[in-house]
C-alpha cells in the first residue's frame, strides 16, 4: 500500500527538516506503508526549493514541484494530487502544526472502508483571530454552502485513489479543494486531534488570502449570496414603494414642508451604495466565469527534484 503525502511550503526553509524527521518517526516500523513525500513549492522567496532539492536526493521517497510563482495553497494541492502516484493522498502542512503521527489513525479508518478521512479540530492553540475566523468560515459554510461541513473546521485530509482522481479531472480555479472534496460526496469519517502552536517561522495565511478564500468558497458552491442580491433588490424595491406612497398621501394633504436635502441624499448615497455591493457580488461570479473559460492552467510548474527526467531549470 502506497501513502502519498502532498505538503505545500512557502518560505518553510527552517520547518521542512524537522516535518521530514516527524514523518519519518511516525512511520518507523509500518513496513507495509510505502511513503512517497510531495512537496509542492508555492513560490518561495528563501532557501525552500534548495533545502527540498538536497534532501530529495538523498532520499529517494522525496518529490519536489516547484512553482514559477506564488499560486496559493490550493492550487498547490492540485498539482501534488496530479502527480502523486500512492493508493491513498494525503494532505499535511509544513508547519508542523498538525502531528503527522495522526496519519496512522486516519491510514486505518482509510482501510475500513472510508474513501475521505478528515482530521477536525478538537483542540487548537491558535491565536484567538485564528480561531474565530475558522469557527466563522466553517459555520457559514455549513449554514448557506456544504452541509457536511463541520463546524470545528478542516486541516488534515486523507483520501482514496476515486477521489484523487475526481478533484483532478474537477481541476478548477479559484475554489477550495477542501470544498470539492466534501462537494464529491463520497463516504468520509471524521477523526479529531489537537492542533498545536507554530513553533517556527511565520504564518502566511494572511487576511487577503482567508478573505479571498471565503468568497471563492462561496462563489464556488453557493447561490447565497447571488440570491441575496435578488432579496435585497426586492426588499429595497418595496420600501421605496411604500415610502413613495407615504410622500404622495402627505403632499396630497398638504403636510410636506419644503424641507428634505438631508434625507434625499442619505437615501441615494445609501441606494448607490447597495447597487455598487450588487453589482460587485455578481461581478465575482463573472469573473469567475470568465476566468475558466479562458482555459488557462491553476498553475506553471518551474522545475522538479526527485522525478525521473525532470526538467533543469
Amino acid at each position: 500500500m502506497k501513502l502519498s503525502l502532498i505538503i505545500p511550503v512557502l518560505n518553510e526553509e527552517e520547518n521542512v527538516p524537522h516535518l521530514v524527521k516527524a514523518v519519518d518517526e511516525a512511520f518507523a516500523g509500518q513496513t507495509e506503508v510505502e511513503l512517497e513525500m510531495l512537496f509542492v513549492d508555492d513560490g518561495s522567496r528563501d532557501g525552500t526549493f534548495d533545502v527540498l532539492g538536497r534532501l530529495a536526493a538523498a532520499d529517494p521517497r522525496l518529490r519536489v514541484i516547484r512553482f514559477s510563482r506564488n499560486f496559493g495553497s490550493h492550487a498547490a494541492l492540485l498539482a501534488g494530487f496530479e502527480k502523486c502516484s500512492g493508493d491513498v493522498a494525503a494532505y499535511l502542512a509544513a508547519d508542523l502544526q498538525d502531528p503527522p503521527a495522526m496519519l496512522l489513525t486516519m491510514l486505518q479508518k482509510w482501510r475500513e472502508g472510508a474513501f475521505v478521512v478528515w482530521g477536525t479540530r478538537e483542540q487548537r492553540d491558535d491565536p484567538f483571530s485564528a480561531r474565530l475566523f475558522s469557527l466563522v468560515y466553517s459555520t457559514l459554510m455549513q449554514r448557506f454552502a456544504l452541509r457536511n461541513m463541520p463546524r470545528t473546521g478542516l486541516d488534515l485530509c486523507m483520501i482514496d485513489r476515486k477521489v484523487i482522481e475526481a478533484v483532478v479531472e474537477m481541476r478548477e480555479k479559484n475554489t477550495s479543494i477542501f470544498g470539492l472534496i466534501l462537494w464529491a460526496g463520497f463516504p468520509q469519517v471524521f477523526v479529531p486531534y489537537h492542533r498545536q502552536a507554530r513553533k517556527r517561522g511565520k504564518s502566511r495565511w494572511t487576511l487577503g488570502k482567508k478573505i479571498k478564500l471565503v468568497v471563492d468558497s462561496f462563489v464556488s458552491f453557493s447561490f447565497f449570496p447571488i440570491r441575496l442580491v435578488t432579496y435585497l433588490g426586492f426588499g429595497l424595491s418595496f420600501l421605496g414603494f411604500l415610502y413613495g406612497l407615504f410622500v404622495m398621501v402627505r403632499a396630497l394633504l398638504g403636510l410636506t414642508p419644503v424641507q428634505g436635502w438631508a434625507s434625499l441624499v442619505t437615501i441615494v448615497v445609501f441606494l448607490s451604495g447597495v447597487q455598487l455591493l450588487m453589482l460587485g457580488i455578481v461581478a465575482e461570479y463573472l469573473w469567475r466565469t470568465f476566468d475558466e473559460t479562458r482555459r488557462r492552467p491553476p498553475f506553471l510548474i518551474r522545475e522538479l527534484a526527485g522525478f525521473a527526467g525532470e526538467p533543469k531549470p
